[in-house]
């Protein structure tokens, strides 16, 4: 278990819009060696990946990442360069006056999370080869042939296994706010709040991908509190400096010192009370690709039912661990609680008695839980 560190990113004040926060993370010196391109898909709609086996996986899918590590190292990435040593990145159109923009490709069957492309290019699809990994905990099923399980529990698992998501569309507010926010220099990444709840963290590794990738975080998808706590919450508080002792400051120089020092504060208040459920958990990682220097993991939180919001999430770090690439999904209560059940259940090797004496309940109300939780298949009827 380990935990996430956002080393080199820094916050800047946050930008409200309602109930919607953004605080942006700048980057003194971006990522050196990786690039992050969009690659969007024609027709908007249920993607489906083959992820072997005979197992689908089956969601919204608007555009895939590519990860482009082909670079030189100056943090400039790859793709077609020219002459002077400039770079064009994958999927980037050039012509006349227009500014560059994503290619888009025909909506097709994916085949894995996470497939290599010519050259050192990754394409994965963001966000959801972390849900996938959440709806595969523990999807095997029962490993032992105890006599409260089904047939289908036996033979299949929970497969199939399904959570609910809402659009970033959805949530209130999210959409106007990544509109008129301004973005800043150096600014890679970003924390959204809703209610002063962290809804998600994002983080690239240059600047230039993060201006191409803003938008696209209203087409990601968002666990079931965040839409509600954006339909139900109310306004939350602006960010405001207050630069006291007005009397000892004389020049433009003793204002900007002051200044940076709100700065400062912020930055620590926000790292010590809003982003502390996302830093201050330890986290499983599986590694799910590496890329040269760089390795793409995705993370589950340790379903641990005290209060806090957990966060599940994928990651791309480089060979000193910092992170690179980031991006979080926050997991409703009902999802903690289907998580730290199957991880009982699980550890108990599915034994029913087992599992309920370490939850502390009895075997009647384990079974209560198994199926309120939406895995009555798993229980065969007279149990």
């Amino acid at each position: 278990m380990n935990r996430l560190e956002l080393t080199g990113l820094t916050a800047r004040p946050s930008q409200v819009w309602g109930g919607v926060r953004l605080v942006p993370l700048v980057r003194e010196e971006p990522v050196a060696g990786l690039r992050l391109h969009q690659e969007v898909y024609e027709r908007l709609g249920a993607g489906v990946v083959e992820l072997g086996s005979r197992t689908h996986y089956v969601s919204y899918i608007p555009h895939g990442l590519v990860a482009d590590w082909s670079g030189d190292g100056n943090g400039e990435g790859a793709g077609v360069r020219d002459g002077g040593g400039q770079s064009a990145a994958y999927g980037t159109q050039l012509g006349g006056r227009e500014a560059p923009r994503t290619v888009r490709l025909p909506r097709l069957a994916h085949h894995r999370m996470a497939k290599r492309r010519p050259g050192d290019r990754l394409r994965f699809l963001p966000l959801h080869l972390a849900l996938e990994g959440y709806l595969a905990l523990h999807f095997g099923g029962p490993s032992t042939a105890w006599e409260e399980w089904s047939r289908q529990a036996l033979r299949d698992g929970l497969s199939p296994r399904a959570e609910d998501a809402y659009l970033g569309w959805s949530v209130r507010g999210l959409g106007d706010a990544l509109r008129v926010f301004e973005i800043h220099p150096g600014q890679c990444g970003v924390m959204v709040y809703v209610s002063d709840a962290l809804a998600g963290a994002f983080v690239v590794p240059h600047p230039e991908d993060y201006r191409l990738l803003h938008a696209s975080l209203v087409e990601d998808l968002y666990g079931e509190p965040v839409h509600q706590y954006g339909l139900y919450g109310a306004p939350v508080a602006e960010f405001g400096a207050r630069i006291r002792g007005e009397e000892h400051i004389r020049t433009l120089a003793g204002l900007r010192a002051a200044a940076r020092g709100q700065e400062r504060a912020w930055e620590e208040a926000h790292d010590g009370l809003f982003a502390r459920e996302l830093l201050n958990t330890s986290y499983g990682f599986e590694r799910a690709y590496r890329m040269g220097s760089f390795t793409l993991w995705r993370f589950l939180p340790p379903f641990v039912r005290d209060g806090s919001g957990q966060h599940i999430g994928e990651t791309i770090t480089d060979h000193k661990g910092q992170v690179a690439y980031l991006k979080t999904f926050r997991l409703s209560d009902a999802q903690v609680r289907r998580g730290h059940l199957l991880h009982t259940l699980a550890g108990a090797e599915w034994e029913l008695s087992r599992a309920a004496g370490a939850l502390g309940t009895s075997r009647e109300e384990l079974v209560r839980r198994i199926r309120a939780a939406g895995f009555s298949q798993l229980l065969k009827g007279n149990v």
